[in-house]
């Protein structure tokens, strides 16, 4: 299978949204825009976590010397974003309060309309802290998130709103019409 492989970096783009409507966690294009959402990408340094791990449970029985599992109870990986700092402005850290609550959205593959690449994750803010060091590196903070009810994976991204496309999505397009 032909692939068209990539690098995050550039092309995966991540939210915040304050609400998601839809009980499937899903949200519209509206919910994707301003003022419900604001885009992070930009000021993002680093991304741990956000995925799901399953805990296995074991059941041996006497027929065997094989320990057989099952599937378990999912849980979600410790999560994190960090930050660079504005040296003169707080918004972002004001937006990023501990203790609230709203979606961390990933766009993987960047904002292709229709593409299955969508991840929602509701989530809590656990902590916000000013990362400190004497290096040679920007001022950055971290912010770590609790993930609060399973997350809406793999979802379509939602069709544009209007006739403006994105860059990514328009270099889909054009490459998609040559062929």
């Amino acid at each position: 299978m032909a692939q068209q492989r990539f690098t995050r970096r550039g092309i995966t783009r991540i939210l915040w949204l304050k609400n998601v409507a839809a009980a499937t966690r899903i949200p519209t294009r509206a919910e994707l825009s301003a003022p419900n959402a604001t885009d992070l990408t930009e000021a993002i340094s680093d991304v741990e976590g956000w995925s799901l791990t399953n805990e296995a449970i074991e059941t041996p029985d006497m027929a065997t010397t094989f320990t057989s599992s099952i599937p378990g109870n999912d849980k979600a990986d410790n999560s994190s974003l960090t930050f660079y700092e504005d040296q003169f402005n707080d918004d972002l850290e004001s937006l990023l309060l501990k203790g609230a609550t709203g979606y961390v959205v990933f766009l993987r593959k960047g904002d292709i309309p229709d593409l299955k690449s969508m991840d929602t994750y509701p989530v809590q803010i656990a902590s916000r802290t000013a990362q400190y060091n004497a290096g040679n590196e920007a001022a950055k903070f971290q912010g770590v998130f609790t993930i609060t009810s399973p997350p809406a994976l793999d979802s379509p991204v939602p069709p544009a709103a209007s006739a403006t496309v994105t860059d990514a999505s328009a270099a889909v397009t054009t490459k998609k019409s040559a062929a």
